[in-house]
């Protein structure tokens, strides 16, 4: 019996030089919609790195001699494959993440397409600096070229979404990658590295190693032949690696958490902002950086806010992430449903009132979803802005929603926390608008929506929120070494 039981499962195994290589030991990897083990990751460290890190050094003088047009050919080729199998992908990340099928098809599996297309163009298009120093008899121009191998770490949030955001503009300005995609949703990423062949990728451009962050992340940070790290998660994470990648003099892409609040005022058009503010409170079940976790509301309009909030999220239904019709999946893990769990119970005995989820309306889950990591869009109210629900990351289907006075009380108040990474503001007033979103320290500002992206636009944080950004010229930026050279005539 247990032999069959291992047979169903799937074997992942590392994608290096071109080939899948199979490892010495697996890691588990959960089902988080059943609570089953239905995969299992190599626990790759130091010699698995070592072998891609040598796989990518090897790979690189050819890759990086190709031209713009050339490479970007082939990530459309990519792309193309990649939306060829739409299907197959959405399914695969909506039962490993625990995401909802529909937001897998509409949101994750077409944005890891766009992100190919959109670097496969935009590396057609930068151009570089010319200055002349007539009196000098002197004209300077810069160059700009790749910079060897890459190390990319993505999260199990939005697991081939945020990988593609990285390996498209990394391979795409001629460098060669070592990504390690989380060991708890690494499956996507195994399913792409069976594309890159088709798609023209030479052998060792791209290798993904799985496993943790302590021991295959850990080795990648740590390799001296790896110069440059984009990494996306928690900020502790980032800590460790700032320290580990310090005696290397790494370059670092930072993306880390959020503490995002949207600030709704007394002129905000209700009909388009409750909608839109239940969507970046709840999408994904709460777990994207860019959610909304403190809702601000002005006080004239505080109560009646509240009521139709609580209405519009008691509608999301949550379920089987296969069912076309749930609009919140499972959470990513046990543990983590646990953490997203202990902060409703510490809002509780602070005396903030919990107005609808978790522990408040029951959880109705089909037969074989009993043992999934579930759990209701939940709202507090009358939380204290220095409660640990005001200031620490949820990421889960959580959100606080407090009353506010004056703008500048609610500007002060949005800034009181270590993170910057995204704000919501809610007005008619166009003046107001400008002036509160120029005060917010946070990388992003939608005004009257959320989530609305522009991949030329610079993308990062403030703050505990990160270091760098990305988007088409700061990506670009990022993975290519600038000279600036003088020719005296």
């Amino acid at each position: 019996a247990a032999m069959a039981h291992t047979k169903a499962l799937l074997v992942l195994e590392n994608f290096i030089g071109g080939k899948f290589v199979p490892c010495s030991s697996y890691i588990d990897s959960y089902n988080p919609s059943t609570g089953d083990v239905y995969c299992r990751v190599p626990d790759s460290g130091k010699e698995e790195v070592e072998a891609a890190v040598k796989a990518a050094k090897d790979a690189f003088p050819i890759w990086s001699s190709k031209s713009p047009l050339e490479r970007s050919q082939i990530l459309n080729k990519l792309a193309d494959l990649i939306e060829h199998d739409l299907e197959a992908f959405a399914q695969a990340e909506s039962k490993d993440q625990g995401k909802t099928i529909t937001f897998a098809r509409t949101v994750d599996i077409p944005r890891a397409v766009h992100n190919f297309r959109f670097f496969a163009s935009s590396i057609l298009h930068h151009v570089t600096e010319c200055t002349e120093m007539p009196a000098m008899g002197c004209v300077h121009y810069t160059s700009r070229a790749p910079v060897g191998v890459a190390g990319l770490i993505s999260p199990w949030n939005l697991p081939l979404y945020l990988l593609t955001w990285k390996i498209a503009p990394a391979i795409a300005c001629g460098n060669t990658v070592v990504a390690k995609p989380s060991e708890m949703t690494s499956v996507t990423a195994w399913m792409m590295c069976q594309l890159l062949e088709k798609a023209g990728v030479p052998p060792g451009v791209v290798n993904v190693v799985f496993g943790t962050g302590a021991k295959a992340g850990e080795a990648l940070v740590c390799h001296p032949e790896v110069p440059l790290i984009s990494f996306t998660g928690s900020t502790l994470t980032a800590q460790r690696i700032t320290e580990r990648s310090a005696p290397h003099c790494k370059r670092l892409s930072l993306e880390l958490g959020g503490k995002n609040p949207a600030i709704i005022f007394d002129d905000a058009d209700l009909s388009q902002c409750i909608p839109t503010t239940v969507r970046s409170s709840f999408a994904n079940q709460g777990e994207i950086c860019l959610c909304t976790s403190r809702i601000f509301v002005q006080r004239g309009i505080y109560s009646e806010f509240l009521k139709r909030f609580v209405a519009e999220a008691k509608k999301w239904k949550t379920g089987n992430p296969s069912d076309p019709t749930s609009d919140v999946g499972a959470l990513i893990s046990k543990e983590h449903l646990e953490k997203v769990r202990t902060y409703v119970k510490k809002a509780q005995a602070e005396g903030a009132r919990v107005l609808c989820g978790e522990g408040m309306d029951p959880l109705a889950l089909p037969p074989g979803n009993q043992k999934g990591y579930f759990m209701l869009p939940t709202v507090i109210a009358e939380v204290k802005d220095e409660s640990c629900c005001m200031q620490e990351e949820i990421f889960g289907p959580v959100t606080c929603v407090v009353a506010f006075d004056t703008e500048e009380e609610v500007i002060r108040r949005a800034n009181g926390v270590k993170y910057g990474l995204a704000a919501t503001v809610w007005s008619g007033n166009v003046g107001r608008v400008h002036r509160v979103a120029h005060r917010l320290q946070s990388g992003l500002v939608w005004t009257n929506c959320w989530l609305v992206r522009d991949l030329n636009l610079p993308f990062g944080g403030m703050k505990a929120s990160g270091i760098g950004r990305e988007g088409a010229k700061d990506s670009y930026e990022f993975f290519t070494e600038v000279k600036t050279i003088t020719i005296k005539h």
